[in-house]
């Protein structure tokens, strides 16, 4: 790595000199770096790394045609830092509003010589017990000799795909689009450990279903139904702009099959998230059903036991109304024979109840 001056601040000089760190530049939300040839060189400022590429003040060496270019990472900006950076980077206005305000849909926009690549970001993170989706956005800014990316939400972090991209100088040495491939690659991959969790959790609900126990799980395959349409959301419109992507010209060949092999694994991604959806209708279905014959097998056996108990209840009620002559009142086997028979009459209900599996 190659250090041109120490760290200083974002947009120019601070009173003081402060000791740089490479991955964080005293600031929790934004980090910059100029790269050449695949390799790192540290600036005091942004608007020194811009200088640095576009004055000819950095080269690469003769026997490499890798440009030098600038990529400045933001996390949660504030408006006035992306709107400092436009300034310095000549970013189109509309593509920065919408960097700014968030809760866009992935989408693919061309403004001369630079690309605006809106990704989502998705994560599956326990809120108050129950696993969620939760979705944030990535705003990359591709130009010819840089590179502006935007994170929003806490998913997908970025300094990762850094430190892996520099490790590879080779591939860095690409250009700027090795940043834009890395990103996507480090979304896309999040989404395969989205989906192969709520995969999980959609065959735990299903096996919930389908057991011998009486489970209430109405509850848990809504809210499933409903992370499961989030996370499409999320995974489904970015297949058209990374499609795209990968037969722009101007993206170098190497470049392009790694967009390819991204590609395939958001298909898969796609598909997974399809099953799941498709496969939450059925199991929701058979859970309804299963509480409507759970309903209906306890109202058959409410329904039994009191028909069986009608019957004491009208022979006692026979007996007990009091009239001067009724048959075998004076009879001194009376009582053990009406109980003989209510015992004999409920036994005979309750065989048959049985046997019919209403009890």
């Amino acid at each position: 790595m190659t250090k041109v001056r120490p760290g200083l601040s974002l947009f120019g000089r601070s009173p003081k000199p402060i000791v740089c760190d490479p991955v964080r530049r005293g600031s929790a939300v934004i980090d910059w770096a100029v790269y050449i040839d695949g390799h790192r060189v540290v600036t005091e400022s942004v608007a020194d790394a811009i200088r640095l590429v576009r004055d000819g003040e950095l080269f690469a060496p003769k026997d490499t045609e890798s440009p030098g270019f600038v990529w400045v990472g933001l996390h949660n900006p504030e408006s006035s830092e992306l709107e400092r950076l436009a300034e310095l980077f000549g970013l189109p206005e509309l593509a920065v509003e919408d960097a700014i305000n968030a809760h866009q849909r992935p989408k693919l926009e061309r403004y001369d010589d630079m690309q605006f690549f809106v990704l989502k970001t998705a994560g599956y993170v326990a809120t108050d017990g129950v696993d969620s989706v939760e979705t944030g956005e990535i705003m990359v800014f591709c130009g010819p000799d840089f590179v502006v990316t935007v994170r929003h939400g806490d998913h997908a972090e970025l300094a990762s795909v850094r430190r892996r991209l520099e490790a590879d100088p080779e591939r860095l040495a690409l250009g700027p689009t090795s940043v834009l491939h890395a990103v996507a690659d480090r979304v896309v991959d999040g989404y395969l450990s989205v989906s192969e969790a709520v995969q999980q959790d959609v065959d735990e609900v299903e096996e919930s279903v389908f057991s011998p126990e009486r489970t209430n799980d109405t509850n848990r395959i809504y809210h499933l139904k409903r992370e499961t349409i989030q996370l499409k959301r999320a995974v489904g419109p970015l297949a058209g702009p990374l499609r795209t992507l990968c037969n722009r010209r101007t993206i170098p060949p190497e470049i392009r099959e790694y967009l390819r092999d991204v590609e395939d694994h958001l298909a898969r991604v796609r598909e997974q998230v399809d099953a799941c959806d498709e496969l939450l209708n059925p199991i929701l279905q058979a859970h309804m059903t299963q509480v409507t014959v759970g309903d209906n097998q306890d109202m058959r056996k409410i329904s039994a036991w009191g028909a069986i108990l009608m019957l004491p209840t009208a022979i006692a009620g026979i007996y007990g109304m009091n009239f001067d002559h009724m048959p075998e009142l004076g009879w001194a086997y009376s009582y053990p024979t009406v109980i003989a028979v209510i015992a004999t009459s409920c036994l005979f209900l309750y065989r048959g109840f049985r046997r019919n599996g209403w009890l």
